[in-house]
Protein backbone atom coordinates (compact mmCIF):
# COMPACT_ATOMS: atom_id res chain seq x y z
CA UNK A 1 0.00 0.00 0.00
CA UNK A 2 2.82 2.36 0.93
CA UNK A 3 4.65 1.45 -2.28
CA UNK A 4 1.54 2.19 -4.32
CA UNK A 5 1.11 5.54 -2.60
CA UNK A 6 4.75 6.42 -3.19
CA UNK A 7 4.55 5.54 -6.87
CA UNK A 8 1.37 7.60 -7.20
CA UNK A 9 3.14 10.58 -5.64
CA UNK A 10 6.06 10.22 -8.00
CA UNK A 11 3.66 9.96 -10.94
CA UNK A 12 1.83 13.13 -9.90
CA UNK A 13 5.12 14.96 -9.41
CA UNK A 14 6.46 13.86 -12.77
CA UNK A 15 3.23 14.25 -14.69
CA UNK A 16 1.82 17.43 -13.16
CA UNK A 17 4.17 19.08 -10.69
CA UNK A 18 7.25 19.18 -12.91
CA UNK A 19 5.47 20.61 -15.99
CA UNK A 20 3.65 23.19 -13.86
CA UNK A 21 6.86 24.31 -12.14
CA UNK A 22 8.72 24.51 -15.45
CA UNK A 23 5.91 26.49 -17.07
CA UNK A 24 5.74 29.01 -14.22
CA UNK A 25 9.53 29.41 -14.24
CA UNK A 26 9.64 30.08 -17.99
CA UNK A 27 6.72 32.52 -17.81
CA UNK A 28 8.35 34.40 -14.91
CA UNK A 29 11.61 34.67 -16.84
CA UNK A 30 9.92 35.90 -20.01
CA UNK A 31 7.82 38.48 -18.17
CA UNK A 32 11.07 40.39 -17.71
CA UNK A 33 11.64 40.34 -21.46
CA UNK A 34 8.19 41.54 -22.53
CA UNK A 35 7.75 44.91 -20.79
CA UNK A 36 6.35 46.56 -23.93
CA UNK A 37 4.32 43.54 -24.99
CA UNK A 38 2.82 42.52 -21.67
CA UNK A 39 -0.48 42.12 -23.45
CA UNK A 40 -0.70 40.93 -27.02
CA UNK A 41 -3.49 39.61 -29.26
CA UNK A 42 -6.76 38.70 -27.55
CA UNK A 43 -5.51 40.24 -24.30
CA UNK A 44 -3.02 37.41 -23.72
CA UNK A 45 0.52 37.76 -22.43
CA UNK A 46 3.21 36.22 -24.68
CA UNK A 47 5.12 35.15 -21.58
CA UNK A 48 2.12 33.34 -20.12
CA UNK A 49 1.34 31.65 -23.44
CA UNK A 50 4.93 30.43 -23.64
CA UNK A 51 4.75 29.09 -20.09
CA UNK A 52 1.50 27.25 -20.76
CA UNK A 53 2.92 25.74 -23.96
CA UNK A 54 6.09 24.64 -22.16
CA UNK A 55 4.08 23.02 -19.37
CA UNK A 56 1.81 21.36 -21.93
CA UNK A 57 4.74 19.89 -23.83
CA UNK A 58 6.25 18.40 -20.67
CA UNK A 59 2.89 17.06 -19.52
CA UNK A 60 2.36 15.38 -22.90
CA UNK A 61 5.78 13.73 -22.78
CA UNK A 62 5.31 12.46 -19.23
CA UNK A 63 1.69 11.39 -19.71
CA UNK A 64 1.32 7.63 -19.77
CA UNK A 65 4.91 6.87 -18.72
CA UNK A 66 5.52 4.73 -15.66
CA UNK A 67 7.82 6.76 -13.41
CA UNK A 68 9.12 3.60 -11.72
CA UNK A 69 11.80 4.07 -9.13
CA UNK A 70 13.30 7.54 -8.82
CA UNK A 71 16.78 6.26 -9.65
CA UNK A 72 15.99 4.50 -12.90
CA UNK A 73 12.46 5.59 -13.73
CA UNK A 74 11.10 8.88 -15.03
CA UNK A 75 13.48 11.09 -13.07
CA UNK A 76 16.53 9.02 -13.91
CA UNK A 77 15.60 8.85 -17.58
CA UNK A 78 14.98 12.59 -17.70
CA UNK A 79 18.47 13.42 -16.48
CA UNK A 80 21.45 13.46 -18.80
CA UNK A 81 23.18 15.75 -21.27
CA UNK A 82 21.22 14.58 -24.32
CA UNK A 83 17.83 15.15 -22.70
CA UNK A 84 19.02 18.51 -21.37
CA UNK A 85 19.75 19.61 -24.94
CA UNK A 86 16.31 18.37 -26.03
CA UNK A 87 14.64 20.23 -23.15
CA UNK A 88 16.39 23.43 -24.22
CA UNK A 89 14.93 22.95 -27.71
CA UNK A 90 11.45 22.50 -26.25
CA UNK A 91 11.78 25.65 -24.16
CA UNK A 92 12.96 27.62 -27.20
CA UNK A 93 9.96 26.43 -29.21
CA UNK A 94 7.67 27.41 -26.33
CA UNK A 95 9.13 30.92 -26.47
CA UNK A 96 8.39 31.01 -30.21
CA UNK A 97 4.79 29.99 -29.45
CA UNK A 98 4.45 32.98 -27.13
CA UNK A 99 4.87 35.26 -30.15
CA UNK A 100 1.63 33.92 -31.60
CA UNK A 101 -0.09 36.62 -29.53
CA UNK A 102 2.64 39.25 -29.94
CA UNK A 103 2.20 42.00 -32.55
CA UNK A 104 4.56 41.85 -35.55
CA UNK A 105 5.86 45.31 -34.70
CA UNK A 106 7.20 44.09 -31.34
CA UNK A 107 10.65 45.32 -30.34
CA UNK A 108 11.59 41.65 -29.95
CA UNK A 109 10.86 40.82 -33.59
CA UNK A 110 14.16 38.94 -33.94
CA UNK A 111 13.44 36.53 -31.06
CA UNK A 112 11.25 33.96 -32.93
CA UNK A 113 13.87 33.51 -35.67
CA UNK A 114 16.70 33.26 -33.14
CA UNK A 115 14.87 30.80 -30.87
CA UNK A 116 13.53 28.59 -33.63
CA UNK A 117 16.80 28.72 -35.56
CA UNK A 118 18.74 27.70 -32.47
CA UNK A 119 16.35 24.83 -31.84
CA UNK A 120 16.74 23.67 -35.43
CA UNK A 121 20.53 23.88 -35.12
CA UNK A 122 20.37 21.69 -32.01
CA UNK A 123 18.15 19.12 -33.75
CA UNK A 124 19.92 15.76 -34.08
CA UNK A 125 22.68 17.01 -31.77
CA UNK A 126 20.83 15.59 -28.78
CA UNK A 127 20.54 12.21 -30.52
CA UNK A 128 24.26 12.25 -31.33
CA UNK A 129 25.06 13.01 -27.70
CA UNK A 130 22.75 10.21 -26.52
CA UNK A 131 24.43 7.66 -28.80
CA UNK A 132 27.88 8.89 -27.81
CA UNK A 133 27.36 8.63 -24.06
CA UNK A 134 25.06 5.61 -24.27
CA UNK A 135 21.98 7.26 -22.82
CA UNK A 136 19.31 6.71 -25.50
CA UNK A 137 15.98 6.39 -23.66
CA UNK A 138 12.28 6.14 -24.40
CA UNK A 139 11.63 9.49 -22.76
CA UNK A 140 14.41 11.06 -24.85
CA UNK A 141 12.74 9.86 -28.03
CA UNK A 142 9.36 11.11 -26.80
CA UNK A 143 10.85 14.49 -25.96
CA UNK A 144 12.48 14.79 -29.37
CA UNK A 145 9.36 13.81 -31.30
CA UNK A 146 7.00 15.96 -29.22
CA UNK A 147 9.18 19.06 -29.46
CA UNK A 148 9.84 18.64 -33.19
CA UNK A 149 6.11 18.39 -33.86
CA UNK A 150 5.28 21.33 -31.60
CA UNK A 151 7.94 23.55 -33.14
CA UNK A 152 6.71 22.64 -36.59
CA UNK A 153 3.35 24.14 -35.63
CA UNK A 154 4.40 27.12 -33.50
CA UNK A 155 6.95 28.68 -35.87
CA UNK A 156 4.85 28.53 -39.06
CA UNK A 157 1.84 29.85 -37.13
CA UNK A 158 3.80 32.89 -35.97
CA UNK A 159 5.02 33.46 -39.54
CA UNK A 160 1.47 33.23 -40.90
CA UNK A 161 -0.01 35.56 -38.26
CA UNK A 162 2.75 38.06 -38.99
CA UNK A 163 1.98 37.66 -42.73
CA UNK A 164 5.48 36.38 -43.44
CA UNK A 165 4.05 33.17 -44.93
CA UNK A 166 0.72 32.46 -46.67
CA UNK A 167 -1.94 30.80 -44.53
CA UNK A 168 -1.98 27.71 -46.74
CA UNK A 169 1.58 27.00 -45.63
CA UNK A 170 0.07 25.69 -42.39
CA UNK A 171 -0.96 22.62 -44.40
CA UNK A 172 2.52 21.21 -43.70
CA UNK A 173 1.84 21.45 -39.96
CA UNK A 174 -1.60 19.87 -40.37
CA UNK A 175 -0.21 17.11 -42.61
CA UNK A 176 1.56 15.37 -39.73
CA UNK A 177 -1.61 15.19 -37.67
CA UNK A 178 -3.71 14.22 -40.68
CA UNK A 179 -1.33 11.35 -41.46
CA UNK A 180 -1.31 10.07 -37.88
CA UNK A 181 -5.06 10.45 -37.60
CA UNK A 182 -5.64 8.55 -40.84
CA UNK A 183 -3.36 5.71 -39.71
CA UNK A 184 -5.10 5.59 -36.31
CA UNK A 185 -8.49 5.46 -38.02
CA UNK A 186 -7.38 2.52 -40.16
CA UNK A 187 -6.31 0.62 -37.05
CA UNK A 188 -9.60 1.38 -35.29
CA UNK A 189 -11.50 0.07 -38.30
CA UNK A 190 -9.39 -3.08 -38.32
CA UNK A 191 -7.75 -2.27 -41.63
CA UNK A 192 -4.13 -3.31 -42.26
CA UNK A 193 -1.39 -0.76 -41.66
CA UNK A 194 1.94 -1.44 -43.32
CA UNK A 195 5.41 -0.19 -42.52
CA UNK A 196 6.68 3.18 -43.63
CA UNK A 197 8.98 3.11 -46.66
CA UNK A 198 12.66 2.74 -45.85
CA UNK A 199 13.60 6.24 -46.89
CA UNK A 200 15.14 9.28 -45.20
CA UNK A 201 13.65 11.66 -47.77
CA UNK A 202 10.98 12.84 -45.34
CA UNK A 203 13.61 13.72 -42.73
CA UNK A 204 15.67 15.68 -45.23
CA UNK A 205 12.62 17.59 -46.44
CA UNK A 206 11.59 18.31 -42.83
CA UNK A 207 15.03 19.85 -42.33
CA UNK A 208 14.50 21.99 -45.41
CA UNK A 209 11.14 23.14 -44.03
CA UNK A 210 12.68 24.06 -40.67
CA UNK A 211 15.42 26.13 -42.31
CA UNK A 212 12.92 27.80 -44.65
CA UNK A 213 10.60 28.79 -41.78
CA UNK A 214 13.58 30.14 -39.84
CA UNK A 215 14.61 32.27 -42.80
CA UNK A 216 11.02 33.48 -43.24
CA UNK A 217 11.02 34.71 -39.63
CA UNK A 218 14.20 36.77 -40.10
CA UNK A 219 13.04 40.42 -40.34
CA UNK A 220 15.25 41.65 -43.24
CA UNK A 221 14.30 38.76 -45.56
CA UNK A 222 11.94 40.02 -48.32
CA UNK A 223 8.45 38.69 -47.69
CA UNK A 224 7.65 38.66 -51.41
CA UNK A 225 10.53 36.28 -52.07
CA UNK A 226 9.44 34.00 -49.22
CA UNK A 227 5.88 33.83 -50.58
CA UNK A 228 7.21 33.02 -54.05
CA UNK A 229 9.37 30.16 -52.78
CA UNK A 230 6.79 28.79 -50.32
CA UNK A 231 4.91 26.50 -52.77
CA UNK A 232 8.21 25.20 -54.20
CA UNK A 233 9.40 24.25 -50.71
CA UNK A 234 6.01 22.96 -49.53
CA UNK A 235 5.00 20.68 -52.40
CA UNK A 236 7.67 17.95 -52.01
CA UNK A 237 6.92 17.50 -48.30
CA UNK A 238 3.17 17.17 -48.91
CA UNK A 239 3.93 14.66 -51.66
CA UNK A 240 5.99 12.56 -49.24
CA UNK A 241 3.14 12.50 -46.70
CA UNK A 242 0.82 11.32 -49.47
CA UNK A 243 3.31 8.66 -50.56
CA UNK A 244 3.74 7.41 -46.98
CA UNK A 245 0.00 7.04 -46.48
CA UNK A 246 -0.41 5.18 -49.76
CA UNK A 247 2.37 2.80 -48.71
CA UNK A 248 1.13 2.08 -45.17
CA UNK A 249 -2.43 1.62 -46.46
CA UNK A 250 -1.22 -0.77 -49.14
CA UNK A 251 -2.68 1.27 -51.98
CA UNK A 252 0.10 2.02 -54.44
CA UNK A 253 -0.93 1.40 -58.06
CA UNK A 254 -1.20 -2.34 -58.67
CA UNK A 255 -1.63 -2.01 -62.49
CA UNK A 256 -4.56 -4.46 -62.59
Amino acid sequence: MAETSRRRSVRVGAGVGLPLLAGVALAALLLRLFPADATGRWGLSPAVVAGVCWAGQLWYVGHGLDPGRPTDGFWGRLLGLANAVTLVRGALYAVVAGFVVAPPETALVWVPALCYGTGVALDNFDGTVARTVGRETDIGRRLDMAFDTFGFVAAPLVAVLWELLPVWYLSISAARYAFRGAVWLRRVRGLPVGDLPDSDLGKYLAGVQMVFVTVALVPPVPTGLVWTLAPVVLAPSLAVFTRDYLVVSGRPPDHR
